[in-house]
């Protein structure tokens, strides 16, 4: 059904799943309640959305705070993007490391980001990406780090960025809500 790819932080994957082609297009199982279930991921999802992003988008490093903070599961519908997480766990064997993994359409894989860890990605094609979290937005508990402040090697200095994301603090100012229990 997927094939569930470990990644350097702990509670963090990619998911592979069949995808079956043919001369019509492709289809696609992004989610199945039983298979999460049994490896212990996150199934309950409060909410879905997506977004639509131009080559060259920046978007990130979103997370929300606890009591609201939230897993993710995340995959493009069109296009690939540089999907990026960053541990904000204190306590956490990886607090302050980042992962990057191109998603892509065409390879259908998913990303399952868990809670206490900020998201973003880089836009390398034009993608629309969905997400499926766990709790429902809260704009009080919406919160950030500064993408240029993680020591990714983005692969530009100066991507297309919201206002917003220009404006979040630094990995190093930031004081995480996130604790490993």
């Amino acid at each position: 059904m997927f094939e569930k790819r470990e990644t350097a932080i702990a509670g963090c994957f990619e998911l592979r799943p069949v995808v079956r082609s043919d001369s019509r297009g492709q289809f696609v199982k992004t989610f199945h309640a039983d298979y999460f279930s049994s490896n212990n991921l996150e199934t309950d999802w409060s909410e879905q959305y997506y977004s639509v992003s131009r080559k060259g988008v920046l978007r990130g490093m979103h997370f929300q705070r606890p009591p609201h903070a939230h897993a993710k599961l995340v995959y493009c519908t069109s296009g690939t993007i540089l999907d990026v997480v960053v541990d904000l766990r204190v306590g956490s064997s990886t607090y302050g490391d980042h992962i990057s993994l191109e998603i892509s359409s065409s390879a259908g894989n998913i990303l399952y980001v868990p809670q206490g860890l900020a998201h973003g990605f880089y836009a390398l094609s034009d993608a629309t990406v969905v997400y499926n979290v766990s709790t429902v937005y809260s704009p009080d508990h919406d919160d950030g780090v500064l993408w240029s402040s993680i020591g990714m090697d983005w692969p530009v200095a100066s991507p297309d960025l919201s206002e917003r994301d220009t404006k979040l603090s630094a990995l190093a100012d930031f004081n995480s809500p996130f604790n490993v229990a």
